[in-house]
């Protein structure tokens, strides 16, 4: 393998879907609050830490929100799945095509790298026949800290392909500047793409390596992927 490419989920694979609303209710199942969930900024940061942010601004303390995780999260994905049924996620323009132009390629890994608690991601891409591209990942439900996650999908990946992936060899792709910070962090090489809530020129500003509007055209974004 010569290089490994990590995509980010919501925003930069798919979009909309009923996650907000099932993680609301879990909030409120198990903590009596979502908080000011509506106004909230979600982009680019884990599940846990979403979830603390709007417990702390309640006057929750971390002891019970801790100890509130494991509930909250299997409530979560209780009320996610029925939820998919009725109202997948959808792939955004250029993505299929994307994935299956890449797993033909020769020395390409996919894996993901997501805030997402790791099943959630499965169901959010399960949903719409995404998740098997992506045999390893990095995940919110590994660490609340985002820019921790790089290391463990590269961990993975080197366990299940059986080489090492040097960060050099390592694409982030993402649709916020939180992604971007993320690969940054780890040494890895970032492509941020503008089909989230952050326009091109504002994800240029945060130093990748490149900046795509979309996937639509096949040929530019292979090249910004595997330069």
């Amino acid at each position: 393998m010569k290089r490994l490419l990590l995509f980010d989920i919501d925003g930069t694979l798919v979009r909309g879907g009923p996650a907000k609303k099932a993680f609301e209710l879990a909030m409120e199942l198990v903590f009596g609050t979502a908080g000011s969930i509506d106004g909230h900024d979600f982009s680019g940061k884990t599940d846990c830490q979403i979830a603390r942010e709007l417990l702390r601004a309640e006057g929750v303390g971390d002891g019970e929100i801790d100890a509130g995780f494991r509930r909250l999260w299997q409530e979560y994905l209780g009320e996610l799945e029925p939820r998919l049924a009725e109202m997948p996620m959808t792939v955004l323009p250029g993505v299929r095509s994307l994935l299956e132009h890449l797993k033909e390629i020769d020395g390409v890994a996919m894996g993901l790298l997501t805030g997402n608690i790791a099943d959630g991601a499965r169901l959010k891409l399960e949903s719409v026949g995404l998740m098997d591209y992506f045999l390893v990942g990095g995940y919110g439900s590994d660490s609340e800290v985002r820019e921790d996650l790089t290391a463990v999908a590269m961990r993975r990946a080197a366990r299940v392909w059986g080489t090492d992936f040097p960060a050099p060899s390592v694409v982030v792709v993402g649709d916020t500047p939180r992604d971007v910070a993320c690969g940054k962090h780890g040494g890895t090489r970032t492509v941020a793409v503008a089909t989230g809530r952050f326009d091109a020129e504002r994800l240029a500003a945060t130093g990748p390596d490149r900046v795509l509007e979309d996937f639509g055209d096949l040929a530019e974004a292979v090249q910004a992927l595997l330069e």
